[in-house]
């Protein structure tokens, strides 16, 4: 029941948090974002479990019970914890209890509200994350919009209603397309009885679809995968899906765009490893290549539309679509190192992510804008956040020590080596030289603005960052730096998970 602990604790902590009075609910939700944090920790340190979810592998801390029955169909509360997903728990809680810390200085209104949010959208993480029945899963997974619409829609900068709309519009109407294609798929298999993922991914591998509406089995299952994609893909978000993104990153307020970088993107790359990549090896394998290329496309285009900002904050939104690039490289490779690399990217991305938004958050505290051209020579002023925001922009660079470096070297190595992706190698060199231009515009905006004289566009005075947001800036960088140096401490168990559906694994 550790699960449902985790998940009672922040929803019930966001209910208390509602209703508590303005002036203590920061400090309040901190508190209680501890627990949860706390948990997954001892989680981690107690886990148990072996092989993949959906590839008969040993689950930990796993709860059935029994919830609907729809016709023919049951639905459950099923939910469990692999080497993939208990990374990402643990990623979800050790963020939202920094995203409440970086909201001290700048929420000043409705604040009960503003962190009772915060904590339900970690309880809805935490279960998109561990459920297993596709349709809990499935409203964990559309209860996250709900708070994050509210977030950017009411705390966000001048053109947050427009922002939250595109971004509610864009993700919702993702969910539809994705969920009538799961649904099809499973009234196309004829021996499934539930929507369990392992009992769906086992008759997937098994037979597939016997056929659906007219289309066989093999062509429904195409169409399934394809409709999985692109509803997981504006998620993710890869191009040409992208565009709501830097909109709602620069409308949000700082914590929103902590999360919404640091995890929420990670619920499309996680689906799509969960359900494309776990149920569909043969429609894997047929669309290989084109996948490499939105992929490739991705990691291109979004460095170049990163260069080409001069807000801080539509810098690290851009290089956000350009790293999930990898990701999805990564995935397509079908290999060990690849996949893992993937996973491994995931928790990495999500670590540097929240620091480059919690840094550019502090600086925009300070200064009160985001442009490049507005200022310069931070670094006298506010020396140890600006250390710390150069560190994560190394780091997003792949600096050799650094979480990023790890992350890329595996996909790299792992998508240079695939036997499934053809011009694999090519595909892997046109995605390196993504970091040379990654390279360029991070290192373009750090020198217009943290070095030379000191110069400041706003009538305001710049001096070090507060205690509490310099703290948590720190953590998220040690954490970097501790699985650049260490990564075994999560790649073991991630590849744990990979294997069997690289290697076909056991049913």
């Amino acid at each position: 029941m550790m699960i449902e602990a985790l998940i009672a604790v922040a929803l019930i902590g966001a209910l208390v948090t509602f209703v508590a009075p303005n002036r203590i609910a920061g400090k309040l939700a901190f508190a209680i974002s501890l627990v949860p944090a706390a948990l997954s920790l001892w989680l981690f340190g107690t886990f148990d479990g072996s092989g993949n979810a959906l590839r008969g592998g040993e689950l930990a801390f796993e709860s059935q019970a029994a919830w609907l029955e729809i016709g023919d169909y049951s639905i459950s509360w099923f939910v469990g914890l692999d080497g993939i997903s208990l990374p990402l728990v643990v990623l979800t809680t050790i963020l939202c209890t920094l995203a409440i810390v970086s909201s001290w200085t700048p929420i000043d209104e409705r604040q009960s509200q503003f962190y009772g949010l915060i904590l339900f959208i970690e309880a809805m993480l935490i279960g998109v994350f561990s459920a297993l029945d596709f349709f809990l899963w499935f409203v964990f997974w559309e209860a996250v919009l709900i708070p994050m619409y509210l977030l950017i829609g009411i705390w966000g900068g001048p053109r947050r209603k427009y922002a939250a709309i595109k971004f509610f519009v864009y993700t919702n109407v993702a969910s539809l397309v994705m969920f009538g294609s799961f649904v099809a798929l499973v009234f196309g298999l004829g021996d499934v009885t539930s929507f369990a993922l392992p009992e769906v991914a086992t008759a997937m591998l098994e037979g597939g679809p016997d056929g659906l509406f007219g289309l066989s089995g093999t062509t429904l299952a195409s169409v399934v995968f394809i409709g999985l994609f692109l509803g997981f893909a504006v998620k993710v978000p890869i191009v040409p899906f992208h565009t709501w993104l830097p909109d709602a990153h620069v409308e949000a307020p700082t914590p929103a765009s902590i999360l919404l970088a640091g995890v929420l993107l990670k619920m499309g790359t996680y689906a799509l490893l969960r359900f494309n990549f776990t149920m569909f090896p043969d429609q894997v394998e047929t669309y290989a290549v084109p996948i490499a290329a939105i992929a490739v496309i991705s990691v291109i285009y979004g460095a170049m539309l990163a260069l080409a900002q001069t807000d801080l904050k539509r810098i690290v939104a851009y290089s956000s679509v350009s790293s999930m690039g990898y990701v999805i490289l990564g995935l397509v490779a079908y290999t060990q190192f690849g996949v893992g690399g993937a996973t491994f990217q995931m928790i990495s991305h999500g670590l540097i992510s929240g620091l480059m938004f919690m840094a550019v958050g502090v600086i925009y505290n300070a200064t009160h804008t985001r442009m490049v051209t507005d200022m310069s020579g931070l670094a006298d002023r506010m020396p140890i956040a600006v250390g710390v925001l150069i560190a994560g922009a190394f780091g997003y660079m792949g600096l050799p020590l650094m979480s990023g470096f790890a992350a890329e070297y595996f996909i790299f190595f792992g998508s240079f080596g695939s036997e499934l992706l053809s011009y694999s190698a090519l595909f892997t060199s046109l995605a390196m030289f993504g970091i040379v231009i990654v390279a360029g515009y991070l290192l373009f905006a750090l020198q217009r603005t943290v070095f030379g004289p000191y110069r400041l566009e706003t009538d305001y005075e710049v001096g070090r960052a507060p205690v509490h947001d310099v703290a948590s800036l720190l953590v998220l960088l040690g954490l970097v730096v501790l699985l650049g140096v260490a990564p075994d401490l999560i790649f073991d168990m991630i590849t744990d998970a990979i294997d069997p559906i690289v290697q076909g694994g056991d049913l």
